[in-house]
């Protein structure tokens, strides 16, 4: 699919046209953007808390406080049955949420799917009836310089409108270990805003607001919203019934291209994503995908960093193929990738250790391709048999040795382990010096312990 052809634009002609105004379109969509109330209860951690003296003299005379916090954001209903998208961090961790709509009404919602990685959530209004939607218009048709409104709350003041153009495409790197891929726009952006409408002059939802760039926590003219085409995947994966948010499984690791090799390759500037490993039996593999060349597009749209080929990628959505278009010694190739969820090669037999051994506390789990996703493991180390942290309880043996999530447990006094249930029986065992050796970003570590 190609994105669609731009209507043609054009600049104020004269005084009447400077003096247009955007009133018609916001009370068009105003209805359709809500506020989000979230609220948590927050344990308060006593000072004293997993400190094994005071543990074991007082016991529970000492109890952590729980405290309630609340936070405040914005929303967009896109289902006529009270269907509302926002922002993941608007409502992580939240035990009642409220969506309040533009004229007052308040209602109790439910969350339908949310993810941390793409930073979006579903949620389901506590009420029968027909809603304002907001239509969800193609983002791929956005042109930098074309003209937006934000919508949302910000600083909680109540429902704000503004204005600006869209600076910037495919911007990634927004935040750290994020799916980055972003539509930049100059329309202020604030706290609040985040789960909000960003608007085309059509009245179409094109971009979820989600983040600024600002040190003092204010709008700096440089704003971010989710592109339109990301949430209606994530919309259609709620619609499905989904439990969580899959990505495509390609089965390789992409780098981004630098000058150095994209003069090497005889590209005329550094664009695209280096294919630098791939995994045997993938879909990559299958693809005909190899270490050393170079995706440019997919289905005939330009990818300019593994960030976007990632978003690509996941806009085509499971079950689906995409035209993978790779240049190589010079070459351009077209190729065909089958997309679907990354398999569970072996049953993750997920198991909790427990007894009197440096990894009680942990929980562990049978390496996959799946677990791997999920865990957000680089690619191949999923691929063979082995067990992996998957969580670590607090002021646990295991989090006092340092054990950490996506270690993978290697040897254990001298056998290699291969297995939960492996794991399982040889701490069982009580030898004088515990042998570990683990693997963590790809660093063998061997440890003792008494």
């Amino acid at each position: 699919m190609t994105p669609a052809m731009a209507e043609e634009r054009t600049v104020p002609q004269s005084r009447t046209e400077m003096q247009l105004s955007f009133a018609p379109l916001v009370k068009q969509v105003e209805n359709a953007v809500v506020n989000v109330y979230a609220e948590r209860v927050v344990e308060r951690r006593s000072l004293f808390d997993g400190d094994p003296f005071f543990e074991e003299f007082f016991g529970q005379q000492m109890p952590n406080r729980s405290q309630k916090q609340s936070s405040l954001g914005s929303g967009v209903i896109v289902g006529a049955k009270g269907i509302v998208v926002t922002n993941n961090h608007v409502i992580e961790g939240a035990s009642d949420i409220k969506v309040a709509l533009a004229d007052g009404r308040e209602y109790e919602s439910t969350v339908v799917l949310k993810d941390e990685r793409v930073d979006l959530a579903v949620l389901k209004i506590k009420m029968e009836g027909d809603f304002t939607t907001l239509p969800l218009g193609d983002s791929d048709a956005v042109e930098v310089g074309d003209l937006v409104l934000a919508i949302g709350n910000p600083f909680g003041v109540g429902q704000t409108v503004t204005s600006g153009i869209v600076s910037a495409l495919a911007r990634n790197q927004v935040r750290s270990g994020d799916f980055g891929f972003f539509i930049q726009t100059d329309a202020a952006i604030n706290p609040g805003n985040s789960g909000g409408a960003l608007i085309n002059m059509n009245g179409e939802l094109i971009g979820i607001n989600t983040a600024i760039f600002s040190r003092g926590g204010g709008s700096n003219g440089v704003g971010f919203a989710i592109p339109a085409n990301l949430v209606k995947t994530f919309i259609a994966s709620a619609e499905h019934g989904s439990a969580t948010f899959d990505r495509p499984f390609v089965g390789a690791t992409f780098e981004a291209v630098t000058s150095e090799v994209a003069e090497a390759l005889g590209l005329d500037r550094a664009r695209g994503a280096l294919i630098s490993k791939v995994q045997p039996g993938s879909p990559a593999e299958k693809a005909g995908m190899k270490p050393g060349q170079i995706v440019t597009a997919v289905n005939g749209i330009p990818v300019e960093h593994p960030d976007a080929l990632g978003y690509r990628l996941t806009t085509v959505g499971i079950g689906g193929t995409a035209r993978i278009t790779v240049i190589s010694s010079g070459k351009e190739q077209a190729l065909t990738l089958s997309l679907d969820r990354a398999p569970e090669t072996t049953p993750r037999d997920e198991r909790l250790i427990e007894g009197r051994n440096p990894f009680s506390g942990a929980v562990v789990a049978n390496l996959s391709p799946r677990v791997s996703e999920e865990l957000r493991m680089p690619v191949g180390q999923g691929t063979t048999n082995g067990v992996v942290v998957t969580e670590v309880n607090r002021g646990s043996p295991a989090a006092r040795i340092g054990l950490q999530p996506r270690d993978i447990i290697i040897e254990l006094n001298g056998t290699a382990v291969t297995s939960t249930e492996t794991l399982a029986s040889l701490v069982g065992e009580d030898p004088s010096i515990w042998r570990v050796e683990i693997e963590r970003d790809g660093q063998r570590i061997r440890q003792f312990f008494r």
